[in-house]
């Protein structure tokens, strides 16, 4: 069908020829083309038609629907059937007399802004059509005289218009045979044609569509399920240390002020790890080795080493026999701050601007408290990085702590206990292992062998595994070799409790598998079967549960191999459950490859 819209009145409005036929009346009854007339007019307002509304037959058998609407004044009483009327268009033809120019300016400023603002950026033909002979006649001049009104609208306000509009412009002088089939019937035509085809052409588009949908499509292969996401654990490495301050386990020093009235217990190790100063103190460097002699000097000012009390009784933690270090505190003012001195130290030596307030608020004395300040500053200079004390600032003083306990590992420098492991000994300090790990604390604190010996055997772990751990405990890294060297460490670490460490070998793991690629994965010797084996006897249920959907995101790969057998009844029904891809997704396929085969399709690409 074709659905034509007319709006404007052809007629001169102070013509007294009202029996003169409109444009489309005229075209429907004398066009060749046009068969089966029928119209009806809508509802009144005020006595006139707000449209009349023709159906007939064009080109034969095509349905044409047009809607003459000769009163602009729709647009402002119903703008809603007016946009309808426009939404419907195939062609919009738009009428004028040329010799009312003020129907024509009411028309240009008012009514074809609210007809593009209803097109709406459609592409819909216009044609404007102005109709009438000119009336030559001069206007009178007189102000009250109306006559004016009839001044003619010329050709070039017509031709503008419709470039404006992007518009076909005609004029038809008289409502002829001529200007009614040939001319102005020669151009709505040709425009009619031009809307059936643009019809024609969309609906093949539609059909193609369709049928194309129902064309049997190949199976669409879905994503594989998401594996289960493992976060990290915090580390609680500082806060390890500080705990063993707090609690004075397997203390090894004790410093005392000059009157030897009370006591402050730390531990070698710690001390030695942040400070040069306390290296020379306790013998580890002699005097003759430091790069700095300020360091000595303060040492030998601050601090007096006194022989153990014989009848003091041993601590917890510390071989029999083998009292605390004593060591007197000769600077007053620091030794009544050194209780907070060593928090600071042991709680990772970062905060400060707390030691700064904890000081002032202890000796109430600012000059007392800068001295103070500044032994301390010293005491954690790093020999050769700073040369005066001076030029250190309140803030710099992270720069200064430098955590060494790297430094003491697998090393018998202040060890004071040996583990015997596969024929070989490996030392180590109770110290970091009780405040590290829960497991060697009540080890070496409890009623068990430990407690009281030095040498301590080792079994069911090699050597290089242990050592990886104890690396772990004094260094809170670790660097697997191997996804073999990973799991090796994490039964490790189950055995010892060490959860941290043990989620961290399960992400190493789990990203060297996933970085894999598939090929390599075929032609591994690693077995994947046996690592969930080993990770579920040792607690490692992240893991074992990752690994399960592993093995069925990667099914094609695994269910060829001899170690698929291995699993278990119950891991084998879920790897079934989750494998990728799915059993239905291959019998869609193997159903889409015979249907190919059977109809014997060819590559529509191709």
């Amino acid at each position: 069908s074709v659905n034509i819209v007319a709006f404007g009145n052809e007629r001169d409005g102070f013509s007294e020829d009202n029996q003169q036929p409109s444009l489309i009346w005229s075209y429907l009854g004398r066009s060749a083309l046009i068969s089966q007339i029928d119209s009806s007019l809508s509802a009144s307002h005020v006595g006139n038609p707000v449209f009349t509304e023709y159906q007939a037959c064009v080109f034969g058998n095509i349905r044409l629907v047009v809607h003459d609407c000769p009163v602009w004044g729709i647009f402002d009483s119903d703008w809603y059937t007016s946009c309808r009327l426009i939404g419907g268009a195939d062609i919009i033809v738009i009428k004028y007399s040329v010799n009312d120019k003020t129907s024509f300016q009411e028309l240009k400023d008012t009514y074809v802004p609210m007809v593009k603002k209803a097109l709406n950026h459609c592409s819909v033909p216009v044609i404007i059509s102005a109709i009438g002979a000119r009336k030559n006649g001069v206007p009178c001049t007189c102000p009250l005289c109306t006559s004016d009104r009839r001044s003619c609208v010329t050709t070039s306000e017509g031709v503008q218009l419709a470039k404006e509009f992007g518009a076909t412009y005609l004029e038809l002088h008289t409502l002829n045979d001529f200007y009614i089939q040939k001319y102005f019937g020669g151009v709505l035509e040709y425009f009619m044609i031009q809307s059936l085809n643009q019809k024609s052409s969309e609906k093949m588009k539609k059909r193609k569509k369709s049928q194309k949908c129902h064309r049997v499509q190949p199976p669409q292969l879905e994503q594989p399920e998401k594996m289960p996401i493992l976060k990290g654990e915090a580390s609680h490495y500082n806060a390890d240390l500080h705990n063993l301050l707090c609690c004075c386990q397997c203390a090894d020093v004790a410093f005392y002020p000059e009157d030897l009235s009370t006591a402050v217990e730390a531990h070698k190790i710690i001390l030695c790890s942040v400070s040069h100063l306390f290296m020379l103190l306790f013998g580890v460097k002699s005097p003759s080795d430091a790069h700095d002699a300020s360091a000595v000097q303060l040492a030998q000012s601050l601090f007096a080493v006194q022989a153990g009390d014989p009848g003091s009784p041993a601590r917890r933690g510390v071989p029999p026999c083998v009292p605390p270090l004593r060591v007197v505190v000769k600077d007053s003012a620091f030794c009544s701050c050194l209780r907070d001195i060593l928090h600071f130290i042991y709680s990772g030596a970062f905060q400060w601007e707390r030691l700064e307030e904890d000081i002032k608020k202890k000796l109430k004395d600012p000059e007392k408290t800068e001295q103070v300040l500044e032994k301390v500053k010293c005491i954690l200079k790093t020999p050769g990085k700073l040369n005066t004390v001076k030029g250190c600032r309140t803030h710099q003083i992270k720069r200064l702590y430098n955590t060494s306990l790297r430094l003491f590992f697998n090393t018998p420098v202040l060890a004071d206990v040996i583990f015997k492991i596969q024929g070989a000994t490996v030392p180590a300090h109770r110290a970091v292992l009780v405040a590290r790990c829960e497991v060697m604390a009540a080890m070496f604190n409890g009623n068990y062998l430990e407690a009281n010996s030095v040498l301590v055997p080792v079994y069911g772990v090699s050597k290089d595994t242990f050592l990886s751990f104890l690396e772990y405990l004094y260094t809170d890294s670790c660097c697997p070799a191997s996804i073999l060297q990973a799991m090796s460490l994490l039964i490790c670490a189950e055995m010892y409790q060490v959860m941290r460490l043990q989620h961290i070998c399960e992400l190493y793991i789990i990203t060297q598998l996933q970085s894999m690629p598939s090929r390599e994965l075929a032609s591994t010797s690693l077995s994947i079967v046996s690592l969930l084996k080993k990770a579920k006897f040792h607690n490692s249920d992240c893991l074992s549960t990752w690994l399960l959907h592993f093995i069925a995101t990667n099914y094609l790969i695994f269910s060829q191999k001899p170690e698929f057998q291995e699993l278990s009844v119950e891991e084998r029904n879920f790897v079934e459950l989750h494998r990728w891809p799915s059993n239905l997704y291959l019998k869609q396929l193997a159903d889409y490859r015979n249907y190919i085969h059977s109809q014997k399709c060819h590559c529509t690409v191709m």
